[in-house]
């Protein structure tokens, strides 16, 4: 059969490496099931109205589940996208008179959107419940080493002690952040541009609420022009990917720092380490490290998009057929990114001996020293910070009497004379009392961080909830659909 799309208009046809550098076939397979179902919905929808007949909307649909049984190898790749292949394979099985009629009150514009948004959302789905399997990873873990102490960083430098709790608390805080930024960006790819049709809508007497229905919606893209024109939620979605695969970066980095021999803190499973063809005794973070390189693709992701919806005028162009890849490849990178992260830490190995030891390195309680001269002798802080500074600055052991020496220097007085003793001054430097001590909101005391971790879990379990709710809906629909269809091609 000749061409469908270009036997009218257009005369010639393009040349091989035309058609390569035109056609979006490859990228389409994303969209082979959802393109189905967008034509299924519209069938439906158009037989509903009177628009086309009973028997032409039976034979309709009937081709179109032989189409999806047989998947999309079975298409002719020689056309420029999905939509027409697909469309050709239609008239080849129920012929032009019947298939012909399908594309009714539609574009490929609408189409392809509509088309986008279904795989999409499926993809944000899944990401969602991939989010939260790693935060009840890292929170499980957070659980466990409640009181393994640990010292905390500022500028890679030891400043205080705290806990490993504390630390992978601080990175499931952060992914319950992309969780809820996921969420949000559901919301708005969840909307319908179907029936817009090229962009100034159509004729025909379309039922565009109930095509949003039966593929699942939750409501319309209205504006015909911005429906089909429009890919600001693929930026969205494609900042979010970003933002996670930064965290995930922040996170891989210290994977690959603490599993050094300069720090020891952690050691990764094999299976997420590689070794050298050369050096046999290597154990290299490789997937951490790929992970921190991975990035880049969902930044990049994020670049081309914008590039390439920049100054775009209304309504529909070519160029967004580049949008598409770049999306895919960015969503397909961070849902890969989410599950080795979850898998890196579930069988992380964790030193607590070698953690402990690193706690107080570096005079990370020199922080409550100087506090504890604040509220035992009641000078400022600011010169307390100074005496703890002097302290650190001559390298020597902080002892009362050593205090006092500065402190008589400073002030013209000693801080015993203020009420400071030894047991004061050793309990300042005791990482378990700095840690007990420091049970204000979000602090790592451990009767702290177990009310945060209680809290955090109710959060996961109402978050499953939230993405159960939505997939039931949509699986709602769809099943409604696929009801549907199978009424009408029995006719």
């Amino acid at each position: 059969m000749s061409n469908i799309l270009r036997r009218g208009r257009l005369d010639a046809a393009p040349d091989e490496e035309i058609l390569k550098y035109t056609s979006s076939m490859e990228a389409d397979r994303w969209i082979f099931d959802a393109d189905i179902l967008v034509d299924l919905a519209h069938t439906v929808m158009l037989k509903e109205q009177g628009i086309i007949r009973a028997e032409d909307c039976g034979k309709i649909l009937s081709g179109l589940l032989q189409v999806r049984e047989e998947g999309m190898d079975k298409l002719d790749f020689s056309y420029e996208d999905i939509h027409i292949s697909l469309e050709s394979r239609l008239i080849d099985l129920v012929g032009e008179d019947t298939g012909g009629r399908m594309h009714s009150g539609r574009s490929r514009n609408d189409e392809v959107a509509t088309c986008i948004r279904l795989v999409l959302r499926d993809e944000l789905l899944g990401l969602l419940e991939e989010i939260r399997a790693l935060r009840k990873t890292l929170l499980a873990l957070a659980e466990k080493h409640s009181e393994t102490l640990m010292p905390g960083f500022t500028h890679l430098q030891h400043a205080q002690p705290t806990t490993l709790a504390h630390h992978l608390s601080a990175h499931a805080q952060a992914l319950g952040r992309d969780f809820d930024r996921v969420l949000d960006a559901f919301s708005r790819v969840n909307l319908c541009p179907l029936g817009a049709a090229a962009f100034a809508s159509t004729g025909f007497k379309l039922n565009r609420k109930r095509s949003s229905e039966l593929l699942g919606f939750a409501g319309l893209l209205e504006n015909s022009m911005d429906a089909v024109s429009s890919r600001d939620f693929l930026i969205e979605c494609a900042s979010v990917f970003t933002n996670l695969m930064i965290n995930f970066s922040r996170m891989a980095e210290e994977l690959v720092l603490w599993s050094t021999s300069e720090f020891g803190y952690i050691e990764l499973d094999d299976m997420y380490a590689s070794t050298s063809s050369i050096m046999p005794q290597k154990k290299n973070p490789d997937s951490a490290e790929l992970m921190r390189g991975k990035t880049g693709v969902s930044v990049g992701a994020l670049m081309s998009l914008i590039t390439i919806c920049k100054g775009l005028p209304l309504s529909y162009n070519r160029d967004l057929q580049e949008a598409t890849p770049n999306i895919w490849r960015s969503v397909e990178t961070v849902r890969a990114s989410v599950r080795v992260m979850e898998g890196m830490y579930g069988s992380l190995k964790v030193r607590p001996d070698v953690l402990g030891s690193q706690a107080t390195a570096g005079f990370t309680t020199a922080t409550e020293l100087a506090d504890t001269f604040v509220r035992e002798t009641g000078i400022p802080f600011r010169t307390a910070h100074q005496l703890v500074g002097i302290l650190a600055r001559e390298g020597c052991e902080p002892t009362l009497e050593k205090i006092d020496s500065i402190s008589e220097v400073v002030l013209g007085e000693a801080l015993s004379a203020r009420g400071l003793t030894e047991n004061l001054v050793k309990e300042a430097l005791d990482p378990e009392s700095n840690i007990r001590r420091r049970n204000a909101i979000g602090g790592p005391a451990p009767e702290e961080m177990g009310r945060y971790l209680a809290k955090q879990k109710t959060e996961l379990e109402l978050n499953e909830e939230e993405i159960a709710t939505l997939k039931d809906s949509i699986d709602s629909s769809l099943e409604k659909l696929l009801s549907v269809v199978e009424e009408y091609r029995k006719g």
